[in-house]
Formats: C-alpha cells, structure tokens, sequence
C-alpha cells in the first residue's frame, strides 16, 4: 500500500520562498503579517514553513540579511565608493529616491516599513540596531573626512548623521504616501545643502554666492569702489558743499 509523503513539496526552492516572504513582510511589515499570510504567499503548508525556515521571527531573521545585501545595499556601497561623506550621502539619497519608489517592488525600507506597529521586543530591538547601525556607518565616515580636513573642524558628526538618518526614515514613509521619485530626490537635494562643503565651513549655497562675487566683473568692482570714495570727487563739489 502506498503511504502518502509528507514534508515539502519536491519543486519547493528555498531561495524564491526566502524571497516571496521579503516581499511580504516588506509590503505588510512585520507584527501584520501572519504566518497564513506566509504559508499563502509562499505556497507551503505551515509544517513546511517551519521545518525550512523555524518561527515567524527567525524567517524574518533570514529575510533581514538578505535584504541587507540586495535591496537594502546601495547606502554602504555609496559610502564606501565615494571619495567624501558628502559625496557619498548625497548618492545614497539619490539611490534611495529611486529605489523607494521602483515600481517592481514594494516602496520604501523594509527595515524602516517593518518597525510599524512592532509589538515584539526582539524584532523592534533588531531594527533599531540596524538603524542606529546605518547612522554609525555615516557618522563614521564623516569624522574621517573632518580629521583629514575635508569638513570643518567644528562639524558635528553625531547631528549630522542623524539628521540624515532622519531624511532617509522621511522618504522611505513619504514613498509609502504616495511621493514619486521625482519628489524625493528635491528632498535629497534641500537636505544636502544643509552639509558644509569645506574645511572653512561654508554650505552649498554661501559658497555658491561666495564664488560668485569672487568672480564678478573687475570694472563694476571699481566703479563701485570708485561710488563709495567721497575723496575721489571733485574739489568743487566739495567747496559747494560747505558754502
């Protein structure tokens, strides 16, 4: 007599389900999605679930590391790529605009999206490690660039690369609002004029200004110099003057 097999189906790819669950928890979050919505997504009956993947809680374990190194790669690689801090924020928001928005996938951060609503200590702890892990990563790289003299010497790092943590946590929710690419990336652009360019600590903007009087036209220098020297007038005026 035959016996019916049991376990996981003979076609089941671990690496498609171990994606098909990203995307579920990505588009759901974490606490909402349940392990039917799982089972469902993934095509598998709960006791296949468990024997490839253990809980909920270390699938989504799993689906963190996997997102860190494909979906969720472009903010390191732009900080290791780029030769400054600035360099290499203004890209990473620049990627971000057009990763939260990628039509083929869901929009945003799962590791921002995930945290919503999260009522289990562990995973709320995990995400904000990894959060608070991408902000060192940041901070890091500009007090390099401040000890080598490429940002001013009083720029605080800390501030500054929370403030942009802050950017990114804010794009990330307004992709899941409905802002299109094209919006973050004039997010991207106001935020990094709040960065100083150099070691003399102008922003983008005082520097811009700056440069262009540096290169105005010599004649109309001195032909305002020339307006604002009363001992360049005339004698006579003068001698009319104080009759």
């Amino acid at each position: 007599m035959a016996t019916k097999q049991r376990g996981r189906p003979r076609s089941f790819d671990r690496e498609t389900a171990l994606e098909k669950a990203l995307r579920t928890f990505w588009e759901h979050g974490y606490e909402t999605t349940s392990v039917s919505d799982l089972t469902r997504e993934l095509g598998i009956g709960a006791p296949s679930l468990y024997a490839a993947f253990g809980d909920k809680q270390t699938l989504f374990g799993e689906v963190l590391q996997r997102y860190a190194v494909t979906y969720g790669a472009f903010g390191g690689r732009a900080l290791d790529e780029e030769p400054t801090a600035r360099a290499g924020v203004e890209r990473m928001l620049r990627e971000a605009a057009a990763a939260y928005t990628d039509p083929a996938q869901p929009h945003g951060c799962l590791v921002i999206h995930a945290a919503t609503n999260c009522a289990t200590p562990e995973v709320e702890q995990t995400l904000r490690e990894r959060r608070n892990a991408n902000i060192a990563s940041m901070r890091n790289r500009i007090e390099a660039d401040i000890a080598r003299g490429a940002l001013p010497a009083d720029t605080d790092a800390a501030a500054l690369a929370r403030f942009t943590g802050a950017v990114l946590q804010g794009m990330s929710q307004q992709s899941r609002d409905g802002a299109d690419r094209e919006e973050l990336e004039a997010i991207a652009e106001l935020s990094m004029r709040a960065w100083p360019t150099g070691p003399e600590g102008r922003t983008a903007d005082t520097a811009d200004t700056a440069d262009t009087a540096d290169t105005a036209d010599p004649a109309s220098r001195a032909t305002d110099s020339a307006a604002r020297t009363p001992d360049a007038a005339d004698p006579a005026s003068h001698a009319a003057d104080t009759a």
